[in-house]
């Protein structure tokens, strides 16, 4: 069951993939977040890790169950408000939840317990959602990972893994004990764990026959129940109310080109996997024949794609590259996991809305989900959503017209961003996400991220230049913006080089325009890195022509975070300095200057606001008009930011002093809070607002950005930022 796929449906998929034009019309929009360190039990620590992994919600819509893996029970939201989600109680389970759905009454999860991987076991759990207490429990034997509940609510279908041991054997298989399906009888709302049928599902696929590996399941109206054998990547239907297996078929593969499968530093689209097999993960019914697959990968695939099945072992529909192109356009690629699975879909969630029939399609290192409307052939893409961290899991409410996602990743220990639980509404408005992306260029995307300085163009209204920063250290680029457009677009990707060959050892982290067709640009230097302090001047197509390095009495005075930002008055280049240096007095940064006729180097001292948490520096500067205008942030992400502001300087108080010596205070006043823009997408505060310019008509643009997609969540806003 090989999927090829032909240059002349590259061709078809590359014209589908067309750019954004969001119209007045149905879109999902985030309306909340949630993080999980709201539910945390009174006993447990501040800093505790959280989870929210799989989800699901009560019959009447008010309440949402998550499960919580590293606190090990689940997790009670009531979204009876919700645009205020609240914490509703938390009920531990002796064991890591891995899975929850539910009963009219009850919520049902499996546990695991097991000791070793040889050793598996785990238990089947009800828990009425009344009290929050556990009615019922059944021994599964073996370590559960998805149950779902038949929609006549009569079983409980249960995956029984029994994962392998990814470090024996390089993970191959087969490993012992195999797994297996059990169907649970449900009785007055009761597990009737007597009455349990353990399915065998060995002897099926060509790989490992003898050690099935099932993941997900599904239960369609007529109780048939599907079961992804992800590791074998095989497909079992079993009738539910019999336990007889129905069919059974490869889950097949396909032929991948213009895909990125080296984990460089940089996103280049070039790579060709044949003979890729699909491996799927979650699994859902469409209608009683049809099911949709999220082709994650686990053990020697992974086809970055999602696929529609007839239940008869016809493959209606393939996404190919459709959606992981889609997702790099929105400068959401995890270029971490190239070479193994690409964006990484691995859960779904499909719904039925009024009359349309939705597919959501989460891709967990990609902190994204796409949106596609069920034509019967093939799907049409809606929209994508950002999400949090890692979305593992989505549940629906359509009599509420919501979709809510769980993403799972927990960075406190890092000091990063907590999981989040997101809610999203469909509403007759226009799309709010992506706010900027790419287009497709030589049958591939403009792959793109950490946007970290932006310039206007000095004579086209809505046109803004900005760079990537050491993230893509392999691909330092600058990209041209066209802002005239909803989303703005990224339409060309400049590579910066030296002596033809990308250039090395740059961080680039401003970019001014030069006055003659080309670029200045400012690089973050890092001495433990080699890295140094420079300004590089780079003609319009991207190749350095002068290099400067920053004078022995600055690298005297040198701390970790130098250049952010630059910008130009004449002949004086102006470089904002992030953070205090060794001669800086508390709360004061360098705004730097260097005379590009002259050679000459000053400075002057700019006061920050004081710190509470974290520190405060600068991201951009900006020259507009009679004033000069920075970007002072905090590094503080969600209900911690406090910081995030514009304040400008007239242009007559940059009056340089010589380095070295006492520098002259600037006097700044504040323009804007950020806080609110960065707020208005209703995900968490992100902390790095790196770039703001001003077109040639006064319309200002901010940007953040979004660290490659490297634990964050992935997202770039790029929005109006007011008139000057």
């Amino acid at each position: 069951m090989k999927q090829m796929l032909s240059k002349k449906h590259i061709a078809l998929l590359i014209s589908a993939i067309s750019v954004s034009t969001f119209a007045q019309a149905d879109y999902f929009q985030r309306i909340s977040s949630w993080s999980t360190a709201n539910n945390l039990p009174s006993d447990a620590k501040k800093d505790q890790e959280t989870s929210a992994e799989i989800i699901t919600a009560s019959k009447d819509g008010l309440t949402v169950i998550y499960t919580d893996s590293p606190l090990g029970g689940l997790g009670f939201i009531n979204i009876t408000d919700e645009n205020n989600p609240k914490a509703a109680g938390f009920i531990s389970l002796g064991g890591e939840p891995t899975s929850v759905s539910m009963t009219q009454t009850h919520a049902i999860t499996g546990v695991n317990t097991s000791v070793s991987y040889t050793v598996p076991s785990g238990y089947l759990a009800a828990v009425n959602l009344a009290d929050q207490t556990v009615t019922s429990r059944c021994d599964l034997g073996g370590q559960p990972d998805s149950v779902a509940v038949s929609p006549d609510m009569s079983f409980v279908a249960t995956a029984i893994e029994n994962e392998r041991d990814e470090d024996l054997n390089d993970g191959a298989l087969p490993q012992y004990p195999a797994g297996s399906l059990i169907i649970t009888p449900v009785k007055d709302g009761e597990l009737a764990c007597n009455n349990q049928k353990i399915i065998n599902l060995t002897g099926l696929s060509e790989i490992a026959p003898s050690d099935p590996e099932p993941e997900f399941v599904a239960i369609n109206e007529l109780n048939e129940i599907v079961v992804t054998l992800q590791e074998n990547n095989h497909i079992a239907i079993i009738d539910g109310n019999t336990g007889k297996t129905l069919n059974h078929f490869s889950a097949g593969s396909v032929d991948l080109y213009n895909v990125d499968l080296k984990e460089e530093r940089a996103l280049t689209f070039d790579g060709v996997q044949l003979n890729r097999k699909r491996e799927p993960d979650s699994v859902k019914w469409i209608d009683n024949d049809r099911f949709v697959t999220a082709n994650e990968g686990d053990f020697e695939g992974g086809s970055r794609s999602f696929t529609i099945f007839h239940k008869d072992g016809r493959i209606m529909y393939e996404s190919g590259l459709d959606f992981e192109f889609r997702v790099a356009m929105a400068g959401h690629y995890p270029e971490k996991r190239s070479g193994n699975k690409g964006v990484e879909p691995e859960g779904l969630e499909v719904a039925t809305f009024g009359e349309d029939t939705y597919i959501f399609v989460l891709a967990e290192r990609s902190s994204i989900i796409g949106v596609y409307k069920d034509t019967g052939g093939e799907p049409e893409f809606i929209q994508l959503l950002p999400s949090g961290l890692s979305p593992e899991s989505a549940i629906a409410i359509p009599e509420r017209n919501l979709i809510v996602s769980a993403n799972e990743t927990d960075l406190i220990k890092d000091g990063g961003v907590r999981a989040h639980v997101m809610l999203y509404k469909l509403a007759d408005q226009a799309s709010l996400y992506p706010q900027i992306e790419s287009m497709m260029q030589d049958n591939r995307p403009i792959g793109w991220g950490a946007l970290s300085g932006l310039v206007a163009d000095d004579k086209k209204e809505g046109i803004f230049y900005a760079v990537n920063d050491s993230f893509y250290s392999s691909q330092p680029q600058i990209f041209t913006i066209d802002a005239n457009q909803t989303p703005a677009r990224i339409i060309k990707a400049t590579a910066v080089t030296r002596h033809g060959m990308p250039a090395q050892k740059l961080d680039q982290e401003g970019i001014t325009l030069d006055g003659k067709g080309g670029f200045w640009i400012a690089s973050e230097g890092r001495t433990d890195k080699l890295t140094p302090h420079a300004l590089y001047n780079v003609n319009s197509k991207g190749e350095i022509k002068q290099e400067v390095s920053f004078p022995g009495e600055l690298l005297a005075v040198e701390k970790r975070f130098g250049a952010e930002g630059i910008t130009r008055i004449g002949d004086t280049l102006w470089i904002a300095i992030q953070r205090q240096w060794k001669d800086d007095a508390d709360n004061r940064v360098k705004l730097v200057s260097y005379n590009t006729k002259t050679k000459e180097w000053g400075a002057v001292a700019y006061p920050t606001e004081a710190s509470n948490k974290g520190w405060i520096g600068l991201s951009e500067i900006t020259a507009y008009g009679d004033s000069v205008y920075v970007v002072e942030r905090d590094n503080q992400i969600g209900s911690a930011a406090k910081i995030k502001r514009l304040y400008k300087i007239a242009k007559s108080e940059m009056v340089p002093a010589k380095l070295g010596g006492q520098l002259p205070l600037v006097k700044k006043q504040m323009v804007r809070d950020f806080i609110p823009d960065l707020a208005s997408l209703n995900g968490f505060i992100t902390d790095k607002l790196e770039g703001f310019a001003i077109d040639t008509k006064g319309q200002a643009y901010a940007m953040t950005d979004n660290d490659g997609v490297d634990d964050s969540s992935g997202e770039t806003m790029f929005f109006k930022a007011g008139n000057y």
